[in-house]
């Protein structure tokens, strides 16, 4: 079992008072929206922690395991340490951010399927058509005590910036892997 972990705990903060996560894609809010695709593929977790409540009401009937993490209050490295540290014991695990409001079942598939294809790399990641790494990631479980390392404000770019030597790319036909929505004016030209 690979399980996939969206995180949404993280604050809008660029939405000034709107949560991004809960505007409206296909007539879905967003978080629900990549849940589906999520749970479609996999066993899914969410990390949550701002608007806890409120975001796992978006998710009300769908097969996820929300994982209630403390440490995004740190910001995304504690968000990352916290949560990938919950996860069950696993050959690896997937990470996908909840705002990117394209990504499909079909784009989790397939980088599981690079997995399968390229079992020597150590990360495997949607990307953009012109090789722009995105998301989502999927990451080989040796790479797990990396994560309990984390701090700051870089993410998880100090356990995959060493190995882009051991990473495959899946480049999609769009930009989905990285297109995400993080401020009224972009949901607005979105939703236009």
């Amino acid at each position: 079992m690979i399980p996939i972990l969206i995180l949404a705990a993280g604050t809008s903060s660029r939405m000034r008072g709107a949560d991004k996560l809960s505007m409206m894609v296909g007539g879905q809010p967003l978080l629900r929206r990549i849940a589906m695709q999520a749970a479609a593929v996999g066993d899914t977790f969410v990390a949550l922690k701002h608007r806890a409540a409120e975001r796992l009401a978006l998710l009300d009937g769908l097969p996820i395991t929300p994982l209630l993490v403390p440490e995004a209050a740190e910001g995304q490295s504690g968000t990352l340490r916290g949560a990938v540290a919950q996860l069950p014991p696993c050959p690896a695990f997937m990470m996908v951010l909840a705002d990117l409001p394209l990504i499909t079942s079909d784009d989790l598939a397939a980088v599981l399927a690079a997995r399968d294809a390229n079992p020597d790399a150590l990360i495997w990641r949607g990307a953009a058509p012109d090789g722009t790494p995105g998301h989502p990631v999927l990451f080989d479980a040796s790479l797990r005590p990396a994560f309990a390392d984390l701090s700051g404000d870089d993410g998880g770019a100090s356990v995959v910036r060493p190995l882009r030597a051991r990473t495959i790319l899946v480049p999609f036909t769009d930009d989905r892997a990285v297109f995400d929505l993080d401020t009224p004016e972009a949901w607005a030209a979105f939703n236009g």
